[in-house]
C-alpha cells in the first residue's frame, strides 16, 4: 500500500466562513496537455454558479504537469496546487486535496478531460434541491461512455460484483465526477483505492446517494492509467475489505445534542 502523503499542518483547520462553497478536487498523474482545457472549462462552468475553488493534486508526474500548473497558477486566482513527494494513487490524491479544500461542497473529477465539468451544477442543483435530513452524495452515472468495449465491459462486471456484495445500489461507482460535502469525507476510513468504494461509504456514514445522468468524454491527449489486470489483482481483495467495512458499521445509531437547535443539513 502506498505510504499516505502528508498534509500540510495548515490545512486541517476548520472552514472559515469566508471559504467558497465548493472545491472542485482534481487528481492529474502526467497530464500536461490536459491541465490547461481542464481548469478553463471549469471555471466558465461554475463562473456565474457559486464561489469556488479549483484545487489540482499532482500525483507526482514526470512529464511537465507541474510546470503547466506552476504556469496557470500565476493567472487563474481560484487554482490551488498540491504536488505528492511520490506517486501514491488517485484515492491518496482525493484525500489530500479534500483534507486541504476550503470548501463547504467538494465535487471530484478526473483529470484526462473525460468528466465534463459542464455537468457540475447539475450535481449542485441537485445537492440543493435536496431536502432530507441525512447528509447527500451526488454521484454521476456515465450514461454514454467514451472507452473501449474491454474497458466499458470490466467495468460493467465490477460494477455487478460490487453492488451484489455492497448492496450500494450505484450503477457507476467508476464515475469520478461526485458532489458531496467535506465533512462527510472526512468520516470515511481511509484506504488505498478507497475512491472506488465512495457510495457505500457514504451509506455506511448514514449518508444517502443520488444519481444525476453526466456525459461523458473521449480522451483527446496522453495515456490511460487504467490497467484491467492490475485492478483486479487489487479489487478483489479490496471488495472483501469493504465487506467487512461494512458489516461492523454502526447499526440504527441515532446521535443527539441537548438543546440544539433543529434546521436541515442545507440550511
Amino acid at each position: 500500500m502506498p505510504e499516505t502523503p502528508a498534509v500540510p499542518a495548515e490545512t486541517s483547520s476548520t472552514v472559515s466562513k469566508s471559504a467558497p462553497l465548493l472545491s472542485v478536487v482534481v487528481p492529474v498523474l502526467n497530464e500536461e496537455a490536459n491541465v490547461g482545457p481542464l481548469i478553463a472549462e471549469i471555471r466558465a462552468a461554475l463562473a456565474d454558479v457559486c464561489a469556488f475553488e479549483i484545487v489540482f493534486v499532482d500525483d507526482g508526474s514526470t512529464d511537465q504537469t507541474s510546470a503547466k500548473l506552476a504556469e496557470l497558477r500565476r493567472d487563474v486566482t481560484e487554482l490551488r496546487v498540491l504536488t505528492h513527494s511520490k506517486r501514491s494513487g488517485q484515492s491518496a490524491g482525493l484525500r489530500s486535496g479534500i483534507t486541504a479544500a476550503r470548501g463547504r461542497l467538494i465535487a471530484t473529477l478526473d483529470g484526462d478531460g473525460q468528466n465534463d465539468p459542464a455537468d457540475i451544477p447539475a450535481l449542485l442543483r441537485a445537492w440543493q434541491a435536496d431536502t432530507g435530513a441525512a447528509p447527500l452524495m451526488v454521484t454521476g452515472h456515465r450514461v454514454n461512455r467514451r472507452d473501449t468495449w474491454t474497458k466499458r465491459r470490466a467495468s460493467r462486471i465490477a460494477n455487478a460484483l460490487r453492488r451484489s456484495m455492497l448492496g450500494d445500489d450505484n450503477p457507476d461507482t467508476g464515475c469520478s465526477l461526485k458532489l458531496f460535502e467535506r465533512a462527510l469525507f472526512l468520516r470515511f476510513p481511509y484506504f488505498d483505492h478507497m475512491h472506488r468504494f465512495m457510495p457505500a461509504l457514504a451509506k455506511r456514514e448514514g449518508a444517502r446517494v443520488t444519481v444525476v445522468p453526466v456525459n461523458h468524454r473521449a480522451r483527446h491527449a496522453g495515456a490511460s492509467k487504467y490497467r484491467i489486470f492490475d485492478r483486479l489483482a487489487v479489487g478483489i481483495p479490496d471488495l472483501l475489505g469493504m465487506v467487512w467495512l461494512m458489516r461492523r458499521a454502526p447499526a440504527n445509531l441515532t446521535v443527539t445534542e441537548a438543546g440544539a437547535h433543529e434546521g436541515g443539513p442545507h440550511a
